[in-house]
This record gives C-alpha cells, structure tokens and sequence, in this order.
C-alpha cells in the first residue's frame, strides 16, 4: 500500500439507527406542516365568501335603490321583485366553496340576511352579513360559534 493513496472502506449502506432517525424526522416536520397548510389552504378558501358577501351587500343596497325594499314578502326572499335582476338567485357561476342565500327579516322587507354555507373544501364554515352591515360567524371549522360584529379567518379571536 502506497502512502499516498487512501485505504478504502467498503460501504455497506445505511445503518438502521439512521434510517429511523430520519423516519422520525420526517414524522415529526410532517405533523406540524400538514396542520399548518390545510389551515393556510383553508383561509384562502374563505376568501371566496367574503368577497361574494360584500359584492352581494352592494348589489342589494342597488336593488334597493329601485324598489325600496329588499324583496315583496316578509320573511321571504330577497331581490324577487317583477323585474328583478339575473343575480337574485344567489348562485354566482364562478363559487366552488360556498354556496350563498338570501332571506328577509321576519315581517319586514326592509332588512336581510345573506348567509354563506361552506361547500367542498370550506364545509364546516357558515358566514353572514346583514343589511345593518353586521358581520357573524356561526360556525367555524365545524364547530358551532357564536361571534357577531366579524367574519372569523384564522383563529377563535376577531
């Protein structure tokens, strides 16, 4: 053997104290990444409802404007005048999340209630928005709540 050439080591491979080193590694970043990104993927889906809520507020304070009221019967449904405009089904074509509904305050039609229901990927969240421009969240991930005055994206706090 020549002093300056290397001894040569056979390599046999990965020992089995490294293989579940790294087994465990990976269980460990798995279990805090894969709760993060769903709930990541979950607020961006709720934007979806959000965004139709307030288009939909705007488009009924125009419909107001025309008719004087939200819709012809109390309790009933809102924007379902003789004339009424195409978007009173409150069914957008471009929604994947959430399905959106509209109805009149109880012996009045003068205010309203729109309400968006998780669908698909949101299922478990339910959004509100009156015509005094109130907020709500009655249920959040599943889980009943009670929070007025905010439309709840993160956590339990507005």
């Amino acid at each position: 053997m020549n002093a300056f050439q290397p001894a040569r080591r056979s390599l046999q491979g990965f020992t089995l104290i490294e293989v579940m080193i790294v087994v465990a590694i990976v269980a460990i970043l798995s279990t805090i990444a894969f709760p993060s990104y769903s709930d990541y993927v979950r607020r961006g889906r709720v934007q979806e409802a959000f965004g139709h809520l307030a288009d939909y507020r705007v488009k009924l304070g125009q419909y107001y404007q025309d008719y004087r009221n939200y819709g012809t019967a109390a309790g009933g449904a809102c924007a379902n005048g003789a004339g009424a405009p195409a978007w009173n089904d409150f069914a957008p074509g471009d929604v994947e999340y959430f399905s959106f509904s509209c109805s009149l305050a109880d012996g009045s039609t003068q205010a309203y209630t729109l309400t968006a229901t998780g669908i698909n990927g949101a299922s478990g969240n339910v959004y509100t928005l009156s015509s005094a421009n109130r907020k709500g969240t009655s249920s959040f991930k599943g889980v009943a709540v009670a929070k007025d005055g905010c439309w709840l994206a993160r956590g339990s706090e507005c």
